[in-house]
């Protein structure tokens, strides 16, 4: 691989490969849902997909489950790509390089906050609501909330994308190249020196921890805790307003 060109992690690759593949087909899905269902906004005449609930469904399971390793991966080893300490006062610098810099990972930022709101709402429905004509419970109106969220979020990611890296930065996310550093082969050794690592320097992984962005620290939280939220809480209050 050519060392010049940008260089993405594969397993950041993957998994942003199949979060995008999954976010992309919720939203479409999504669309479709509410274009069944619903149509109080506006909608398009286009033929019904019966099982378009259970598509909408699946696909938001699937990314629920991938979402605490893209979430932990993006709050650690690619925490550079999100908001930094000096981010919120770099975005007065209008028009700059940094200005560009810092609103991208302002942006991917929220993109996981509006993630977990997506997950949690999303998870508190019931499937029959929708059918039977229920369209004023307060978890849909947040799921809706949501969708348009991140379908916001989503294009203006891949603007910013393009316009930081341009063309080699979009092509770099999607190669499947990789250094023989960063091969699969090594990513059990590499994860169990990590363990190693933090079990014998468990301070100083603290001290690393506290030493960050006190705001991506507190976001970090929000984000980790909502996805806790969504596997628990419907187990105890699902379908409650």
């Amino acid at each position: 691989m050519n060392r010049s060109a940008p260089y993405q992690p594969l397993i950041l690759r993957i998994l942003h490969g199949i979060s995008g593949v999954l976010v992309i087909g919720a939203i479409i899905s999504g669309f479709l849902v509410y274009n069944t269902f619903d149509k109080r906004f506006g909608y398009i005449p286009i033929p019904k997909i019966n099982p378009i609930q259970d598509i909408h469904g699946t696909l938001a399971v699937f990314f629920l489950i991938l979402l605490p390793f893209f979430a932990l991966y993006s709050f650690h080893a690619g925490k550079r790509r999100l908001l930094q300490p000096d981010s919120i006062q770099n975005l007065t610098q209008f028009g700059k390089p940094i200005w560009w810099i810092s609103l991208q990972r302002l942006v991917n930022t929220k993109i996981l906050i509006a993630a977990v709101l997506a997950v949690i709402s999303g998870r508190m429905m019931k499937e029959e609501w929708l059918p039977i004509g229920e369209l004023d419970h307060i978890w849909y109106y947040l799921h809706l909330i949501a969708w348009v969220i991140m379908i916001c979020f989503l294009a203006v990611h891949v603007l910013m994308s393009a316009k930081v890296g341009g063309v080699p930065l979009l092509i770099s996310i999607i190669s499947w190249e990789f250094r023989a550093e960063d091969s699969p082969a090594n990513w059990y050794t590499r994860l169990r020196g990590w363990l190693n690592n933090f079990s014998h320097n468990i301070q100083g992984e603290i001290n690393q921890f506290m030493g960050g962005s006190l705001l991506l620290k507190i976001i970090e939280v929000i984000v980790l805790g909502g996805i806790i939220a969504a596997f628990v809480l419907p187990l105890f209050f699902s379908g409650s307003e």
